[in-house]
Formats: structure tokens, sequence, C-alpha cells
């Protein structure tokens, strides 16, 4: 099957990939030239485990091209996949102004009948908008289709090759076969549905998923005030069938390019209809508050931030991603320069997406872990990864001021904090607190 992806961000790089993958040729297109020439280099601008491979030998392959003629493309193709970004308006909403320049677009290039599939994650009624759009420019025969994703950054490649369902959106039995024999080796559940309940499907999920976690993280939070252990409420609640252990671990929010994006647009989507949708609203406001609970931490700890030398383990919104948007770290970092702390930071991939965004002249930039924490007053872990969880404790107490541990992913266990002389600060279990510590000189 040839097959053309309009937009090399996450989900069309992470997609044109994996078709070609499969079998298919691909052409992935994008209009930012300086883009396309580093991906034909073997660039790739974003950080995903395992996409640099595939993508070189896929290449290599003749399977892969990529190009900044939407046309080339459009015309050797039999299905066209819309992956174009819908960022955020300043009132939650999503701006379509790129699927509905692409969908002109594709009107003026269609040269016979193709499946157009909308990947990227649109308001409801958008695919409708998109076939107008193509019908007032393009009098012959087409096919409009959802094909909304579910992929998560970090495991991007395989949540696509092994996904729990491929949802499919249309009301052309034709389309439909298409889509079913492209995504058949993937899974097989395929779940055929309308396109507006398609479109749905995707908000949806993320709603519940953010809910999930902000349910958890007010739940930990009780959890510190009661005397009561958030990992094994999760585990208890999440071992009934009904509920599931996936998104029950306590920690400091959601961030990422799709549940702050996603649950602010369903909101406005509903608001669009004249419905308060005030369970979400809730779960985006929780998520925004339990960020800040770092800052209360440490200063239940330190008593004032000003002129602290703090050390920050992690930038990204999770791990295994450079990606930075509404991630915690943001605001946290933030909050810590405003109350006059000199935070000191550290993330294995995200700096230098981090530092475009959000310099200042208060950080400290390390160039390692070890690095970020050294004569700090106190340490805060905003992100999970590998190289924080197996970090050396002791040499890390060694190395900071005061060894103080505010732990925002739960990483660490009380058995490993027990053997140390660390004052340790999780999410929704016991704080274990020493006397207090003595600012002492390194040498």
């Amino acid at each position: 099957m040839k097959i053309a992806v309009i937009g090399t961000g996450y989900v069309g790089l992470v997609s044109g990939v994996c078709y070609a993958e499969l079998g298919h040729e691909v052409v992935c297109v994008d209009n930012d030239s300086a883009k396309i020439e580093k991906l034909r280099r073997g660039v790739i601008p974003i950080y995903e485990p395992g996409l640099e491979e595939m993508c070189a030998n896929l290449v290599l392959d003749g399977r892969l091209a990529f190009s900044e003629s939407l046309q080339d493309a459009v015309e050797e193709a039999e299905l066209v996949v819309i992956a174009v970004g819908t960022p955020p308006k300043e009132n939650g909403e999503a701006d379509m102004r790129y699927i509905e320049a692409v969908a002109a677009e594709l009107g003026d290039h269609m040269n016979g009948y193709k499946v157009v599939c909308v990947k990227s994650t649109v308001p409801v009624g958008t695919n409708e908008r998109v076939r107008e759009l193509i019908a007032a420019r393009y009098f012959g025969p087409f096919d409009v289709a959802s094909l909304p994703e579910f992929l998560r950054e970090g495991t991007a490649v395989h949540d696509t090759m092994n996904p729990d369902r491929v949802v499919i959106g249309s009301d052309s039995e034709r389309a439909i076969a298409l889509l079913k024999e492209l995504h058949a080796p993937l899974t097989p559940n395929l779940f055929v549905t309308d396109i507006r309940s398609s479109e749905m499907i995707k908000y949806a999920s993320n709603a519940f998923l953010a809910t999930k976690i902000s349910f958890i993280n007010e739940i930990a939070n009780i959890c510190e005030k009661v005397g009561a252990d958030v990992d094994d409420v999760a585990k208890g609640i999440g071992m009934d069938r009904r509920i599931g252990p996936s998104f029950l671990r306590a920690g400091i929010g959601y961030g990422g390019s799709c549940f702050p994006k996603d649950t602010k647009a369903l909101i406005q989507i509903a608001g669009n209809v004249k419905y308060d949708f005030k369970l979400l609203k809730a779960v985006v406001e929780v998520n925004r508050h339990q960020r800040f609970s770092v800052i209360d931490k440490l200063e239940d700890a330190l008593g004032s931030l000003d002129g602290m030398s703090i050390g920050v383990w992690g930038l990204a919104f999770k791990p295994d991603t450079d990606d930075v948007r509404e991630s915690p770290a943001i605001e946290i970092v933030g909050k810590l320069i405003e109350r006059g702390a000199k935070p000191r930071v550290y993330d294995p991939v995200a700096m230098e997406a981090f530092r475009r965004g959000h310099d200042d002249p208060a950080i400290t930039w390390c160039g390692s872990a070890m690095e970020a924490a050294r004569g700090c007053e106190a340490l805060c872990l905003l992100t999970e990864w590998r190289e924080f969880a197996e970090a050396d404790l002791l040499a890390l107490e060694e190395a900071m001021n005061r060894p103080i541990l505010v732990d925002g992913r739960n990483v660490f266990g009380g058995e490993r904090i027990g053997s140390t002389g660390f004052s340790y600060y999780p999410v929704g279990r016991p704080v274990i607190r020493r006397e207090k510590h003595l600012v002492r000189e390194l040498n």
C-alpha cells in the first residue's frame, strides 16, 4: 500500500515509520524544509527509543522517504494520513488552522480515489469539515475516516506496533476495508464506529486517564494527612477488575502534549454545546495544584527557600522522552526562582529542550545527576528516569549540604531510605524526618 503521512511531528513520524515497518511504501511530508533535510540525513527531531534505528533501516530499504511536496506524495498515495498539530488556543479550544490548510491543499492535488484519514486529535465534526474542504476543490471520488492514535511518548513505537485496539470511524465500507487490511497485522481488536464517535473516543480516553491520575493524587494527599500509604491503597483498589491498576501511581501530576491539551479541549467542546463538564474541570484544577506540593514539602523542610540551592532531577514530563511540554518541572522551577531559590537542574535527555523555552540566570545547568545535587540544601526528583532510581544514595547524601529528598514520583522505597540519613518527603506515603540537619562544609 502507498501511504502519504502529512506532518512529521510525534504522531506523524512514528506512524509513518511503523507503517513502513509493516511493509508499506510511506512518504512523510512536512512544509518545514529544514526538518525534512534533517530527516533525510537520519537526524530524528524527537527522542523516542528505537525510532532512529528503525527510520534509518527503512530509508535504506526504500520503504520510507521524506518530502516537502504534498502534491507528489498525495498523487502517488492510496491512503493519506493527516497528522499535523492541533495546538491549544488561549481558551483551550483546539486550533484547526493546520488541519484545514492541509485539507484545502489536498483538494487541489487529489487525482483519483483515496482514503483521507485524520490521525490528529480533533474536535467532533472535524472529519466532516475536512470532507467539505476537499470536496470544494476536488469533484472525484474519495472517502474520509477518523483514525485516532493512542500512543504514549517513550513507548510510542511499541504502542503503535502492539496497540490495545485500533479505532476506525467511517461511513464508507470501502474505506473501512482498506483500514482493516492495513491494521490487521497489528491487532485483532479493530473497532469500527461512526466518525463522530471515533473522534469522541480519543478525547474520552485521555480525559478518563487524566481523571484516574488526579483521583489517586487526591487520595495521596489524604493519605499524607491520615498516615496511610498511597502505594498500598493504589495496589489494593487496582486489584478490583472494575478499576484496574493502570494510571493509579501518585505523583506530581500529568503533563506532556496530550492530557493537558485534550482535557481542556473537551471542556471547551462541552461548553460549545452548553454543557458544564464539572468533573473534568476539577481534574484539571487538581492537576494544576498537585505539582506545587513539592514546594510545600520544601518549605516544610527548610522554611524559607530564599538563597537556597535546590537540586532538580528531571525536566521532561515523563522518562524516555525529551518532551517538556506542560511538564510539572516548568512551574516548579519557576516557583523556586520566584521564592528566591537557586535551582541546579539536570535531565538525561531534556536539558536542551527545557533551556530553549525556560532559561533563567538563576538556574545552574548541570552535566550529571550528582553535579546537580552537590552542595544543595535539598533535592527534588521530578521525573522517574532509571538513572535516578539507581543512584547511590549514600554518595548522594555525602554530596549534599543537607540530605533532604523530595521524591515527587515515589521512586525510592522506605528500606533504601532507611539505610541513609535522608529526611524523605514522598507523595502520599509517610514522611521520614531526621533531626534538624546542620549545614556542613564540603571538602
